[in-house]
């Protein structure tokens, strides 16, 4: 079967500036990793432009193989143990306003690398006291224990992904749980309550209308403040193919179907991801 062509909607040239020369330079300088970088994001130069970048822990080797992602899989190194403070000074360096981290999956870890992100937010609190932190992390497997080492470090705001509506997770995040993940941002709010919860997901795997309002909704019930929906890009041939790409007018009509929901914040538009636009959605709830 014939690859979709990308549409020219949703092509962006990387743009090399003296920002994401010099973000470039100290994450080289203190051995670091962006998902920017690893996983070939389109938006890095804007948003290094308005000081706020996504700093990958753990390594770049994920325990996890899911079919959508640009990140490999395999069997990872061990963790650098002054990685914490290594991040803690690039943002300092990087004068950030905004800093959102997130990681790997590290199944393979005692605690899976909740310390690993209590660490770092700690760290980085040290050393810019007056910073704003996301933390965009992997599951836990649902473990509790593990969402509250990284909760009681008091991140601004709690990101994790539900990525796709519950009919496909066996196709797209076979190792992952619909239930659990909705699961897993309702313990936070319930819990934490001062912190705001956040989750994305990409759109083009073959989902419905009515199966993403179904999730907005599941998404409304556990207390989720803020949504971010993207298009899928296919990174190669051994990947989930494309089965839709979506016009930015029916990326208007799913964040309308989000906000009728009762999503506080939604950002919907092709190239959206995660992070995009992180520090302005934070500002404006």
């Amino acid at each position: 079967m014939e690859r979709k062509r990308l549409p020219d909607y949703l092509k962006r040239g990387i743009i090399d500036t003296e920002k994401t020369k010099l973000v470039r330079s100290i994450l080289k300088n203190k051995c670091l990793n962006t998902v920017c970088e690893a996983a070939r994001c389109p938006n890095k130069a804007e948003c290094y432009s308005k000081n706020t970048a996504t700093f990958l822990i753990m390594g770049t080797i994920c325990t996890r193989n899911c079919r959508f992602c640009n990140i490999s899989g395999g069997t990872p190194q061990k963790p650098d143990t002054d990685e914490a403070k290594k991040v803690a000074q690039a943002i300092k360096e990087l004068n950030l306003d905004y800093a959102v981290i997130t990681s790997v999956t590290r199944d393979d870890l005692p605690l899976q690398g909740a310390d690993c992100f209590r660490d770092v937010i700690l760290e980085t609190r040290k050393l810019c006291p007056k910073i704003k932190i996301e933390v965009l992390t992997p599951d836990f497997e649902g473990i509790h224990e593990l969402i509250d080492i990284v909760a009681e470090a008091k991140p601004d705001v709690f990101n994790h992904n539900i990525e796709t509506v519950r009919r496909l997770y066996p196709k797209a995040r076979p190792l992952a749980k619909y239930a659990r993940s909705l699961d897993f941002l309702s313990h936070i709010k319930e819990n934490y309550p001062e912190i705001k919860t956040k989750s994305g997901l990409m759109v083009g795997l073959g989902e419905t209308l009515e199966e993403l309002k179904q999730t907005f909704f599941d998404l409304d019930a556990v207390g989720c403040d803020i949504v971010t929906i993207g298009q899928y890009m296919q990174p190669g041939k051994n990947h989930l193919e494309v089965e839709k790409y979506y016009t930015q007018q029916e990326f208007d009509q799913i964040a309308d179907l989000a906000k009728q929901a009762g999503i506080k914040q939604v950002v919907s538009s092709g190239l959206v991801r995660s992070s995009y636009k992180a520090f302005e959605t934070f500002n404006s709830i």
